[in-house]
């Protein structure tokens, strides 16, 4: 009877650490409430944004574009002066699920090369899912070189979906 008993209490501790390993998995694996408002609709994660028009990344985590500057790739809060006119908000934006992607930014540039000039994504902003009531507010920080622009100026709303997640 012992044996049972304590073969049972196993069994039940194993059950109970796989369900909680399964419960910490699903938290990390969902960053709905660290992308930004300006990010598209249909991803419960995002590492990085891959932005065609300009060839910019953004890192979602740490809030910070990704870019290549006299040769070398830089992390910054803001684009630079270059890009000071460039619609985040209607951008394109592809969702990278792999680490450092500028690594492999010739391979994107030439996949993502159709998704240039594209004004037809819903962003997180104009979505009216529930999933994206708390998400990431930039409050104009993290928006370009001028930090203000973007916010709504008149535009019209985008259509459409993000495209794939790059898992190589």
């Amino acid at each position: 009877m012992k044996k049972l008993v304590f073969t049972a209490a196993i069994l039940i501790s194993c059950l109970s650490f796989k369900l909680a390993d399964a419960q910490v998995h699903l938290s990390v694996g969902v960053n709905i409430g660290a992308q930004p408002e300006w990010g598209p609709v249909g991803y419960d994660h995002a590492d990085y944004y891959y932005m065609p028009d300009i060839g910019v990344y953004y890192d979602v985590p740490v809030h910070q574009y990704v870019y290549l500057d006299n040769g070398a790739w830089v992390h910054r809060a803001y684009l630079p002066y270059r890009w000071r006119n460039y619609d985040m908000y209607h951008g394109y934006k592809v969702v990278v699920n792999r680490p450092d992607p500028w690594r492999y930014d010739a391979d994107y540039r030439v996949r993502y090369a159709g998704y240039r000039g594209r004004h037809d994504q819903v962003i997180i902003r104009d979505s009216h899912e529930e999933r994206y009531r708390n998400h990431w507010h930039d409050n104009g920080r993290h928006e370009g070189w001028d930090r203000g622009r973007g916010h709504d100026e008149g535009r019209g709303h985008g259509e459409g979906h993000g495209h794939g997640h790059d898992r190589d």
